[in-house]
């Protein structure tokens, strides 16, 4: 057995799940956690100190034991997030960080959720399966139809939206490889807005601000110890 600090989690995922895995046993102190998740597919190539996205959250791979990997939970973690609630024997979504020979087949998804929501109905349409989810204002300002959601790590095209709320359509596909099914009305979801959104509000609500400095001088250089 191997074990090393936490590191900061700072990887780009795709919301595509590759495998689910089985929570063998969470740890809880006082306000953090320790998991504990049995897995198979992302072993692979999974290293000590790399980011794994589980149920959409970034932890970063802390021991590894056989099938079995840890991973810390920090307090701000634990209050943002659906992962104190988990049990043992719970499957989760996991998907390793997308590397440079990767395809790209879901969205930018960072692995830093944006908060919570709670599915409200379950509804079954053709082939598919509807899902509609309750969220706060702050999360539905970023929510458009059409757009890309994650939900639990997946990355989810929104098919509606209310002002309360909006509806994702879940593929056969999706429903076999991800927790999904398991989920019923009034549980709670991890939920990370589309990336770009959010940089194109930054950026508008900067745009008529005066730049802190027009151009280079040499006063400028000299502020930067050019001179």
């Amino acid at each position: 057995m191997i074990s090393l600090l936490k590191a900061r989690c700072s990887k780009t995922f795709t919301g595509i799940i590759e495998e689910t895995g089985t929570v063998l046993r969470i740890i809880k102190s006082a306000r953090s956690a320790v998991l504990k998740i049995k897995a198979k597919l992302v072993l692979a190539d999974l290293k000590l100190g790399d980011s794994l996205a589980v149920n959409g959250i970034c932890l970063t791979v802390t021991d590894i034991a056989g099938y079995t990997i840890s991973a810390d939970i920090m307090p701000e973690t634990l209050t943002r997030s659906s992962l104190g609630q988990l049990k043992s024997g719970n499957q989760v979504n996991l998907e390793r960080a997308l590397s440079l020979n990767s395809r790209f087949g879901g969205h930018i998804v960072s692995g830093h959720i944006d908060g919570t929501g709670i599915i409200t109905q379950i509804k079954p349409d053709e082939n598919a399966v509807l899902y509609t989810v309750t969220t706060p204002p702050a999360i539905m300002k970023y929510v458009v139809e059409k757009g890309s959601i994650a939900i639990d790590g997946i990355s989810l095209t929104v098919v509606e939206v209310t002002p309360t709320g909006f509806d994702v359509s879940v593929i056969p596909h999706t429903m076999q490889n991800t927790i999904l099914p398991q989920k019923k009305a009034g549980d709670t979801v991890n939920l990370e807005n589309d990336i770009i959104g959010k940089y194109v509000e930054k950026l508008l609500i900067n745009a008529d601000a005066p730049p802190a400095h027009q151009g280079l001088s040499a006063e400028r250089l000299y502020e930067l110890g050019y001179f």
